[in-house]
């Protein structure tokens, strides 16, 4: 459903906001309900993840430091590496198309959400909310999120769906023992945890 129904800009999108949306599971093939889905991603489908993460990433262009961009934000070859890394990648298909993915990675004692993006022409549909609520009922680990400290847009949504901004010093120090990222990053990222 659109939080806010003069955002959503396709079709699908603002269809739901409808009244007759149902869940996947509530069943039925009324004229009008879309099928939706939380599912892992296919091997055949790296490249629409690629895409869309990329131009949902066009957001941080400006925002994040300037040393921390790059183009394309996020490779192919990123992407193969980060699953090899254990990150599993899953999507919120409506009808067929994708519209954001999400990953989740087990570290440790926790597990992390990882590159969680929905494509720029449907975000502020709920898209987001659908994987991280069905990502999280599957685990029983606390759940740690990093992002962008600059990325204020991305901190309000987590902090929305019951996570928290760690301080400073806990960030840091679970930034360094949950995530393999550069030095720059760890500066310039906060975590978020469950509350």
């Amino acid at each position: 459903m659109c939080d806010n129904s003069r955002e959503c800009s396709t079709p699908k999108a603002r269809s739901f906001a409808g009244e007759r949306e149902r869940a996947l599971d509530s069943g039925g093939d009324d004229a009008g309900t879309q099928r939706r889905e939380v599912r892992a991603i296919h091997d055949d489908e790296h490249a629409e993840v690629l895409a869309i993460i990329n131009e949902a990433a066009q957001r941080y262009r400006g925002v994040i430091p300037e040393d921390r961009w790059h183009e394309p934000y996020f490779s192919a070859e990123y992407l193969e590496s980060e699953i090899a890394a254990g990150v599993r990648f899953f999507g919120y298909e409506v009808d067929g198309e994708l519209f954001g993915v999400m990953g989740v990675q087990d570290v440790d004692d926790v597990t992390l959400i990882r590159h969680a993006y929905v494509s720029p022409r449907a975000q502020r549909g709920g898209i987001g909310g659908r994987p991280l609520r069905s990502l999280l009922a599957k685990t029983d680990r606390p759940v740690l999120i990093g992002t962008w400290a600059a990325a204020e847009w991305a901190i309000a949504f987590y902090e929305k769906h019951g996570f928290r901004v760690t301080s400073r010093e806990e960030t840091v120090r679970l930034l360094k023992r949950y995530w393999d990222i550069p030095e720059r990053q760890v500066e310039t990222s906060v975590v978020l945890a469950e509350r």
